[in-house]
């Protein structure tokens, strides 16, 4: 169990500090570029760090009604981590500075045309979260300890791509990649493993 609290923060700015992101491309990049937020606060019962996933508005244009980490396209001239924190502040009305940013980790091409940067934030205020409905319709608070399970996440074959799909098991739900790809990451980031996951495959109904 890691507790919320200024020990855990301190532990995971660490983890991150000591990860080594690969470096961007030297070459202009044609996807499009986005940022999503592993938001860290407080879990359900209070007793453990956990952090933030959303089910998307059924009514939305793209993966709607699919899980997702907050976040969203970075706007022309925004940064990844600016993007991250406007879209959480869209999305929960979580309104976070640049110093509760504990650190970035790879960015992750999609099938679908784009380039996300995951950015992991300490979200103290958690009673302050307020779904959009227009974008969100329900938050869940995930605790670190539901992700560092040995069975929290497996691997598939799929007969249109030679890569591996990631799968997270959530509930009863199956969640994948992007989503479970970046969650598996900040898992083994955590645990001082350098582990990339770029080449994790997504099912082929994220592919658009």
């Amino acid at each position: 169990m890691r507790p919320f609290d200024d020990a855990t923060r301190r532990n995971i700015a660490d983890a991150c500090a000591a990860f080594a992101r690969l470096p961007d491309a030297t070459e202009p990049s044609t996807l499009k570029r986005a940022a999503v937020v592993l938001a860290l606060t407080a879990s359900s019962d209070g007793d453990d760090t956990a952090f933030l996933l959303t089910l998307r508005a059924s009514h939305l244009r793209a993966h709607r009604g699919q899980w997702a980490l907050p976040g969203g396209r970075c706007d022309a001239g925004e940064t990844p981590v600016e993007a991250a924190l406007r879209e959480l502040d869209e999305e929960l009305a979580l309104k976070l500075s640049t110093s509760e940013v504990l650190g970035l980790l790879d960015d992750y091409p999609t099938r679908s045309g784009y380039l996300i940067t995951p950015v992991v934030v300490w979200a103290a205020d958690s009673a302050a979260i307020r779904p959009n409905p227009d974008e969100v319709a329900s938050v869940h608070r995930i605790a670190l300890a539901t992700i560092e399970r040995d069975d929290a996440f497996d691997f598939t074959a799929i007969p249109e791509s030679a890569r591996r799909v990631i799968r997270f098991h959530h509930q009863k739900s199956l969640i994948h990649a992007p989503t479970a790809a970046l969650i598996y990451q900040f898992r083994e980031v955590l645990a001082g493993r350098p582990t990339r996951v770029a080449e994790l495959g997504q099912p082929v109904f994220a592919w658009k």
